[in-house]
């Protein structure tokens, strides 16, 4: 999208309106000075124009090295400068142009040289719109200023029939609640004109709507071809700019709208994270709870096998009560998943968890003595935790607290297993935990959360690290036994 037009220190009209009004609505921004305005929200003061071969050395060196898919005509100021324009138009011809004719500034300022409205009325047959506030569209049809609706219609439809170009009639200079715009043009001999409704925003934040419209509208243009279309949505966001433009507290005058304001709240500004990042951030968020859990009593006797059996045995028991209702949450995830290879994931480690609680833990537990167990507060609000992620229905977030029992625990086998030895009495559970099946395991959940987690707005980002934070902590409290 190419703008050529000027500028405007302030930022709310001009080039500057025209580069953030095609970013907001979609396009990829680039800008050809024809000239220097000193203004702000109050008025202009001066204007200067570079010299005409300093302009031709800019719009060539645009064309002759990017595919332009739009162009914004904006203010030109002088006729040498329209000719310039006119003369590059014939030799690049891009698919669309549209022309705003600045003319007159809502401040009043007279923005074009008298003799140069011809040299624009010339110009208006190389265009496919032309935007027109209604003092200009009555400067380009040669009559008085337009006083109602129905004047501007009849208004633009004989500027349209005359330079054989569309022209988007616009009713904010009209008096009134009412605000509608229309886009008129010839349409196999008869006038076509397609009205689109407003109402009068109660606001002083206009400076620069005419800039901001017209480049709303090529840019729309560009990505759909449909001039309906590109128009009604383009005043749709306008009125949403317009209305936030108080906001901003910019100027004393007639202050600018808010190009951004609709993205600003339906997007938000934060960055998002790569998955390294958040991978990296959630791990050092826990990194206080895995300190903890290395300096439990429970954690370090395991490890040097002082811990007494019968300690040991009351985890066993809870962790085969807690792998009961853990695999049915893995499951629950399997159900959500949305892609086949997460859905394989997850039903893979249900079943692994149910394989782990027959084979590992009957082994020192023997059924009876398991099934004889109840569980524990511990283990319940573990459990209640896990639970009730995924009643809520949102994968992301319960995919994010089932994690710590997959990093967690490997991080923890990790750092035992260099301990088991032959004798050691807890070698099983040392073994099972720093497996290289479990390790792989562990870093596929990782892979899954993390990318989830990068690829979420930051509302749901923020749930789920804190379903992963709350799980670390029932992780820790499930391994603080025999206190």
């Amino acid at each position: 999208m190419l703008s050529i037009a000027g500028t405007d220190p302030t930022g709310g009209a001009g080039i500057q309106a025209d580069l953030k009004s095609i970013a907001a609505n979609g396009g990829y921004g680039m800008a050809v000075v024809t000239a220097l305005v000193a203004q702000n929200t109050r008025g202009v003061r001066s204007v200067h124009v570079p010299p005409v071969a300093f302009l031709v050395e800019q719009l060539d060196a645009v064309s002759d090295d990017v595919e332009i898919d739009a162009v914004k005509i904006g203010m030109l100021g002088t006729v040498d400068v329209i000719r310039a324009v006119a003369s590059w138009l014939d030799r690049v011809r891009p698919p669309v142009v549209v022309l705003d004719p600045v003319m007159v500034a809502t401040s009043g300022d007279r923005l074009l040289e008298a003799d140069a409205e011809e040299a624009l009325r010339d110009l208006m047959s190389r265009a496919d719109l032309v935007t027109p506030n209604l003092p200009e569209l009555a400067i380009l049809a040669g009559e008085p200023v337009a006083e109602a609706w129905d004047d501007a219609l009849a208004q633009a439809g004989r500027v349209a029939g005359r330079h054989g170009v569309r022209v988007l009639a616009k009713g904010g200079h009209l008096a009134g609640e009412r605000m509608p715009d229309a886009l008129v043009e010839q349409a196999g001999g008869d006038l076509a004109v397609t009205e689109f409704p407003g109402e009068r925003i109660a606001t002083t934040n206009t400076h620069g709507t005419g800039c901001s419209l017209s480049s709303a509208v090529a840019t729309r243009v560009a990505l759909t071809g449909e001039w309906e279309r590109a128009a009604a949505e383009s005043k749709r966001w306008l009125a949403e700019s317009i209305r936030h433009g108080a906001s901003l507290g910019v100027g004393s005058g007639h202050g600018p709208v808010s190009h951004f304001a609709g993205l600003w709240t339906r997007g938000g500004t934060t960055t998002a994270p790569t998955v390294a990042e958040v991978e990296e951030d959630w791990w050092e968020h826990v990194g206080g709870i895995r300190a903890e859990i290395d300096d439990l009593a429970f954690v370090r006797g395991l490890g040097d096998g002082s811990l007494e059996r019968d300690v040991f045995l009351g985890y066993l028991a809870q962790d085969a009560l807690y792998l009961r209702d853990y695999a049915r949450v893995l499951a629950e995830a399997a159900r959500l998943a949305p892609t086949g290879d997460e859905q394989a994931f997850w039903a893979g480690a249900a079943q692994g968890a149910i394989a782990g609680e027959l084979q590992l833990h009957e082994s020192w537990l023997g059924p009876a003595n398991r099934h004889d167990t109840r569980a524990d507060a511990v283990t319940t609000a573990y459990l209640d935790h896990l639970l009730a992620a995924g009643a809520r229905g949102d994968y992301r977030v319960l995919i994010a607290a089932l994690l710590p029992c997959f990093w967690i625990y490997q991080d923890v086998g990790d750092r035992l297993h260099p301990l088991s030895h032959a004798e050691h009495p807890y070698r099983s559970w040392l073994d099972t935990y720093a497996d290289p099946a479990f390790a792989a395991s562990t870093r596929h959940a990782i892979d899954i959360v993390t990318r989830a987690a990068a690829t979420a707005d930051e509302k749901v980002r923020t749930a789920m690290r804190d379903a992963f934070r709350r799980s670390a902590v029932h992780e820790r409290d499930f391994f603080d036994r025999g206190r």
